[in-house]
């Protein structure tokens, strides 16, 4: 069975690694959040791009692992790593991120106003100013992969230099997940419409 275009495995077909990992994925704090799609099927095959994780288990588990640290270690509020995850699956017209941390952001706080303004990139006064300043520094990072001296300087001095980096390792976190899911072709759970253009 597949899964866009990879093997959609059933955890009877998982090596004992790919088990180990898909385990660690379920069992740790993604597990344990509410979300509004299961993780997995009820026979255990994992839905988004934790299926993608586990074709190579070993470089599957540090992404797994680096993944966690970033939405549940990093110095950075809910609201605003939402605000920077959604920013970049708007870049990216990543239906699967965009869907998936929509509802992430209304368990954090944002609003249906918010996550709107976020899925068509326009202005959205109700952000605060440090969370304006992230979506930006994540959307300037995700277009050109870089910050010039004066926006550096800027979140460095309104947000130091520790939230600056959790902002940096994010986008390029969430940057891979969208290429994962767009190269995989990994669906939309059942039921769930499109809301960017197929690319």
């Amino acid at each position: 069975m597949l899964h866009g275009r990879l093997p959609w495995l059933h955890p009877d077909e998982m090596s004992a690694d790919q088990r180990k990992l898909a385990d660690a994925i379920v069992g740790g704090p993604r597990g344990s959040v509410h979300r509004s799609s299961p993780m997995t099927t009820p026979e255990g095959r994992l839905h988004g791009p934790f299926n993608a994780m586990l074709i190579d288990p070993v470089v599957g588990q540090a992404v797994q692992e680096l993944g966690a640290a970033v939405r549940y270690g990093a110095k950075l509020e809910g609201r605003a790593r939402e605000i920077a995850i959604l920013e970049i699956a708007r870049i990216r017209q990543s239906n699967y991120e965009f869907v998936a941390h929509a509802s992430v952001g209304k368990q954090v706080g944002l609003s249906d106003e918010e996550i709107e303004s976020l899925r068509v990139g326009s202005e959205c006064t109700s952000l605060s100013e440090s969370e304006s300043l992230i979506r930006s520094l994540a959307g300037t990072l995700s277009l050109t992969h870089d910050l010039d001296d004066d926006l550096y300087a800027r979140a460095e001095a309104e947000l130091g230099i520790v939230v600056l980096a959790d902002v940096v390792i994010l986008v390029g976190f969430y940057e891979y997940t969208a290429l994962a899911l767009q190269v995989f072709r990994v669906p939309l759970p059942e039921g769930v419409a499109s809301i960017f253009p197929a690319i």
